[in-house]
């Protein structure tokens, strides 16, 4: 079983396929909700040297981001092995 762990957010890099389904007015709904009730639910990423690429969680991201927070509770899963 994978567990939480708390994640840089600056060491996280965004790929630009996910950027490019960013929604501003999700995410500051989402900020409005992490602010009063807490981050709900993980981010997923994978490693890649020194930095982590994020897998999901785009919106959760940008919303701690946009909350002035320098960490963010997430995942580590494991690049698939081709």
């Amino acid at each position: 079983m994978m567990k939480e762990r708390s994640f840089p957010i600056a060491n996280i890099y965004v790929p630009a396929k996910l950027r490019g389904t960013l929604d501003p007015a999700k995410v500051e709904k989402l900020a409005e909700s992490i602010l009063e009730e807490g981050q709900q639910s993980a981010i997923l990423v994978r490693a890649d040297g020194e930095r982590f690429v994020l897998i999901e969680g785009l919106h959760r991201l940008e919303a701690c981001k946009l909350l002035g927070e320098t960490t963010i509770t997430g995942l580590l899963i494991r690049a698939r092995q081709h």
